[in-house]
Order: structure tokens, then sequence, then C-alpha cells
């Protein structure tokens, strides 16, 4: 099971959402390089990297700050947050990127995804983010009408090497991941699948670990971690167990 530790930025600052809203978010003291150098000491080898100025964007404000934590942690790095053009993928992934993940720009236009991962095989990960079993974009402020599951049968066979998968109603809120609905996905994926949203303590990481998926091939740690709920010495241990 490989646990991604998250580093949200905004505006040059780590910080957490809830549910994805950026008036309700929480702003910490760590820098997002220092956050990087915590979680390379600790011995992760994985980073989930959303930047929050290009969700708002579109842009890829950021590049800088991920580029200097891929040089200097050498971690494997998935990155996201308002990826909409060819341009920003060659941007992330000239930066050291292992994975570059598109949101709704791959929901609103399927052709998108498919140019991408033909462009870049092994190179893009899909992030599905759901409230109630529908697709949210923009930031999760709209709502796309698309059934999940439907829309995953639609471009199973595109060529995304990863799916992240959020249930929009757990993220932020420490209720636990949405393990029921998360392992439906990943039961007719043709990609592995990363848990995402809710994890609240270490039992939720053994939980996912127990599911027993092969098709689940991890799982993104936050806000947790930044409010002390999960230690990294404990989560760590996860890696190993």
């Amino acid at each position: 099971m490989k646990i991604f530790p998250a580093i949200d930025i905004k505006d040059k600052k780590c910080v957490r959402l809830v549910k994805g809203d950026f008036d309700n978010k929480t702003e910490y003291q760590t820098s997002p390089i220092e956050q990087a150098c915590k979680y390379k000491d600790h011995g992760f080898k994985n980073l989930h990297i959303v930047d929050l100025d290009g969700a708002l964007t579109g842009k890829t404000v950021n590049l800088n700050i991920i580029e200097e934590i891929v040089n200097k942690f050498d971690l494997k790095i998935e990155v996201g947050g308002g990826v909409r053009t060819i341009d920003s993928i060659h941007k992330y992934t000239d930066a050291g990127a292992e994975k570059v993940i598109l949101g709704s720009a791959a929901i609103k236009d399927k052709s998108f995804l498919k140019g991408a991962c033909e462009k870049f095989p092994n190179r893009i990960a899909l992030g599905l983010d759901a409230k109630d079993g529908y697709l949210s974009v923009s930031g999760w402020k709209e709502n796309s009408n698309q059934l999940t599951l439907d829309y995953l049968n639609e471009i199973n066979n595109y060529g995304a090497s990863r799916l992240i998968y959020t249930d929009i109603n757990r993220d932020g809120m420490k209720q636990s991941p949405n393990f029921e609905e998360t392992s439906k996905i990943a039961n007719i994926s043709n990609c592995p699948v990363i848990i995402s949203g809710g994890v609240s303590s270490i039992d939720d990481i053994k939980k996912a670990k127990e599911l027993k998926n092969k098709n689940i091939e991890g799982i993104i740690v936050g806000k947790a971690i930044y409010d002390g709920d999960i230690k990294l010495e404990e989560l760590v241990k996860e890696l190993d167990a």
C-alpha cells in the first residue's frame, strides 16, 4: 500500500480546505518545501501535491516550488490543480513530476484526456471527485451531472495510469474515506486506484490495507497529518507492515 502524504499549496503556503471550500481553509506555518523535507526525512517515497492557485487560475502558478521539491528530495510526485492544457502537463513532466493529475478538464473534455494519455504514456493520473455519486468540476463548485461510474466506463480504455477517487463529502472532514464506493470504482477501473478524502486516523490506513483489493494502489493522507491526528512516525510504519 503506497501512502501519499499531501501538500496543498495556496499563496506559497501549506493549506487544507474543508470539502474544497476556499473560504473554509486552514493555513499552516510550515512551507511546502519544509513539509516535503519532513516527509522525505521520515522515509516516505511518494507525495501528492495540489496547486490550489492553479485550480483557481488554470496556470502552473507554483511550478517553481514543485520543481524545487523534486530536485531536493527525489520523491515520486503526483501533481494536480487546474491542469487544462498539454503545455501545463509538459511543464510538470519537465519539472520531474511522476504523474500529472487531470480533473475538471478531463471530465469536461474526454478527448483532452485521451490525447494527454497518448502523448504522455504512464504519466497521466485521473482525478475523479464525486459528491453523492456525481462528478464535480471547477474546484468542486459545479456538478457535472455525470455519474462517476458511467464516466469511468466511457474512458476506461483511454490509458490513464492511475485513478484518484475523492468523496467530496468526506474531504477535510476526517470522517474516514468512502471505502465502499472506492472499492466499486477499483473493481471496474482499468488502472490502479488511490483512496482520497477523509482519512482521520491510523485505523483508516489499516482498514484500507485490509480491503485486499489488488487494484487499490494507495491512500492519500492530508489534514490528519497537519492536525496531529496521525503521527508521521506511526504512518511510515504502515509502509513496511
